[in-house]
């Protein structure tokens, strides 16, 4: 259904449907009311371009993707972001677009999209320790949310997740199961997520007496292969780890082929507790969990993401607004106590 054919069921001018749909202030609650439910009854969806040129904005959100394969923004958890975002751009009117650029000229990218009124805000994944995009996106003025958070002064809007209460938590869950010496396979950690899982575990480790051991924390992109050589790695050693922290499902599903091409039992001899983002198609397990895990949805991260930059885009003067999830320990098949 068009914007034409909607008016004429209603009863009203083309001109007093889309200044309702759209917010005009001239617009009685009343009448505003009555035109969005018939626009919701008769599934109508409105033409973002077309509300651009009227409005002066492109009802467009944008992404930035790096080309290099070192990124974590490339792994398979960027698509259940996206897909939980594009729920809520759906039902505001909004949709998306993604821009492909090398490493190096990641800036360049947003300075263009800002320069050609291309978007009304951004997304920014994957924030480094020091990530000179939240700067630069200040002084362009360009609304922007961060899936994430840095260090320092948090006076921007992001959504992240208590990474290091998290990892402190699950530590403390295999320590009491008895084990002590405990790995760390983590994603790469100049990124703001993995050093918080790393501090996470290591506080749990100093808070029970047990000595840090350089030799047993890994960091590198999330995927099979990494997760596969260094637990391969591990188990070769002279005095082996006896459970793990594993930063991915991904990263996980390599451990385990290693695990059990040495004889092992997971979950008996050997435990492991992952970071499960609750991916729609790469799930933990069904009634009980293939892992135990310290579990939190990314596709709810993607929608109160959007959420929030939404907000801000429709209302300016909104403060920076903020959400971290707390994750849920889940209890799985891969722990067990320490069998000595």
């Amino acid at each position: 259904m068009n914007l034409k054919e909607l008016s004429k069921l209603i009863g009203m001018s083309q001109t007093t449907v889309s200044r309702a749909l759209n917010g005009y202030p001239e617009v009685s609650e009343k009448t505003r009311t009555l035109v969005q439910a018939a626009a919701v009854e008769h599934n109508y969806q409105p033409n973002t371009r077309a509300q651009g040129l009227a409005t002066g904005k492109s009802k467009m959100i944008g992404y930035v993707l790096p080309m290099s394969s070192q990124h974590e923004m490339l792994n398979p958890i960027f698509g259940d972001f996206l897909a939980g975002a594009a729920q809520t751009y759906s039902q505001k009117g909004y949709a998306s677009t993604l821009s492909l650029t090398d490493n190096d000229k990641e800036a360049e990218a947003y300075r263009d999209l800002h320069a050609k009124g291309s978007v009304d805000g951004v997304v920014l994944q994957a924030p480094r320790l020091d990530d000179p995009r939240i700067k630069m996106l200040k002084e362009l003025r360009l609304p922007f949310v961060v899936h994430g958070r840095v260090p320092g002064d948090l006076d921007y809007p992001y959504v992240d997740v208590n990474n290091q209460r998290a990892f402190h938590h699950a530590t403390e869950f295999l320590l009491d199961l008895g084990h002590q010496r405990i790995a760390l396979i983590n994603g790469n950690e100049h990124l703001d997520f993995a050093q918080r899982r790393r501090a996470g575990y290591e506080a749990a480790l100093a808070d029970n007496g047990i000595n840090i051991d350089s030799s047993l924390m890994f960091a590198d992109e999330m995927t099979e292969d990494f997760g596969y050589r260094t637990m391969s790695k591990l188990l070769e050693g002279d005095n082996p780890p006896t459970a793990a922290l594993i930063s991915s499902l991904i990263m996980a599903i390599g451990a385990r082929w290693a695990i059990e091409e040495k004889g092992l039992r997971l979950g008996k001899d050997f435990s492991i507790v992952i970071h499960d983002d609750d991916l729609s198609y790469l799930k933990n397990g069904g009634t009980i969990p293939v892992f135990t895990a310290t579990r939190s949805s990314v596709r709810e991260a993607g929608r109160l993401c959007a959420d929030i930059l939404i907000d801000f885009i429709e209302n300016p003067s909104l403060q920076p607004q903020s959400q971290i999830l707390e994750a849920d320990l889940i209890v799985g098949k891969s722990t067990g106590p320490y069998q000595g």
